[in-house]
């Protein structure tokens, strides 16, 4: 009963056997072979318009790298306070763009507030020496919270961020959950919604090491390889990430495999319903659920071996004798996990 993070799930066997055939050959280095180049054109098919895409190890260089490509000096990145970028990468954004501060803003559920972006874009305006300057705004799809912005809300943030002639970018870890959710095209919540620049995760969604930076204007990506090369994120072999993705985005897997993990997070929440000893904490859409959870039922869930982690995020109240944890399904939970928790917590 693994619910720890979708982090700790294995690796998609397609993707296995795609960078198993890979290993019998020979290609060019640092992106240049041909399965570099097919594996970029699959996103170019994928989001329905050229895009610039530069394959990195992990989110948080992603989400690093993606900052520095629409960097300024002063820049200010306007942010949900509880966002990874914050609360997870140990200051990696604010040193990969030598200094960039991240304002986080409050908003229920994981989303971004429309009237404190507002109030606080209005806060920097004018750009002073002082104070700064707004350089992005960024949301992530999906949230911290487990929820999902819709298109519209996409499209609000998008409007705000554009009108004072900044970026809006996507921090999409869990990219493929959201998509699985919204059942819309990959390039109707992202380009067509706002979204100029895309973290697109899928270590998560059962690859081995595979994260993109994803630029809708290819036009607007000059300086990324340097800045990625600085970073230390451009692999020699780089064709091992390519044939993860040339696998991962064939025919939909990658919307497949976050399609069942999203069942798998649907049929843990049918499960708490008949719960007595637990609840789902606020209600969530993709992979994650967060529940109250007695701590009774969680020491007897910990010593049947069932992993997951306790939250300290999100505002819910709990009672005394209960804690919140979340509990995070992926590519590889099996019914079988998940009945086997709801029948203890019954």
């Amino acid at each position: 009963m693994q619910f720890a993070s979708d982090n700790w799930a294995g690796a998609a066997p397609q993707i296995v056997e795609a960078v198993a055939a890979e290993a019998a050959r020979v290609g060019a280095a640092y992106g240049g072979s041909a399965l570099d180049e097919q594996a970029v054109a699959r996103f170019s098919a994928v989001f329905e318009r050229e895009v610039a895409v530069f394959f990195v190890a992990t989110g948080s260089a992603a989400n690093g790298l993606a900052m520095s490509a629409v960097n300024q000096t002063g820049g200010v990145i306007f942010c949900h306070e509880d966002c990874h970028m914050i609360e997870g990468e140990c200051g990696g954004v604010e040193f990969l763009t030598g200094g960039a501060r991240l304002m986080g803003l409050p908003g229920a559920a994981g989303k971004l507030d429309i009237d404190a972006l507002e109030h606080a874009i209005a806060g920097l305006s004018p750009p002073s020496e002082h104070h700064g300057r707004g350089m992005a705004v960024s949301l992530t799809q999906q949230s911290e919270a487990g929820t999902v912005y819709s298109l519209e809300e996409i499209r609000q943030v998008g409007e705000i961020a554009h009108a004072h002639e900044m970026p809006l970018h996507m921090d999409g870890a869990r990219v493929a959950n959201a998509l699985a959710h919204l059942n819309v095209s990959p390039a109707a919540m992202t380009w067509k919604a706002g979204v100029d620049i895309l973290s697109f995760g899928a270590t998560k969604n059962g690859c081995l090491a595979a994260e993109a930076v994803v630029i809708f204007d290819p036009a607007r990506a000059a300086d990324m390889p340097f800045l990625r090369k600085r970073a230390g994120q451009l692999f020699s072999k780089s064709r091992f990430v390519a044939a993860q993705f040339d696998a991962y985005l064939r025919d939909g897997l990658w919307l497949d495999l976050a399609r069942h993990a999203n069942a798998m997070a649907d049929r843990l929440r049918a499960g708490l319903a008949g719960s007595n000893g637990a609840y789902e904490a606020w209600p969530t859409t993709g992979n994650e659920v967060f529940v109250a959870l007695r701590r009774d039922n969680a020491e007897r869930l910990r010593a049947a071996g069932a992993a997951f982690h306790e939250w300290t995020r999100g505002g819910a109240e709990v009672a005394d004798d209960a804690i919140l944890v979340r509990f995070v399904t992926a590519f590889s939970t099996t019914p079988d996990e998940v009945d086997a928790a709801i029948e203890m917590l019954r």
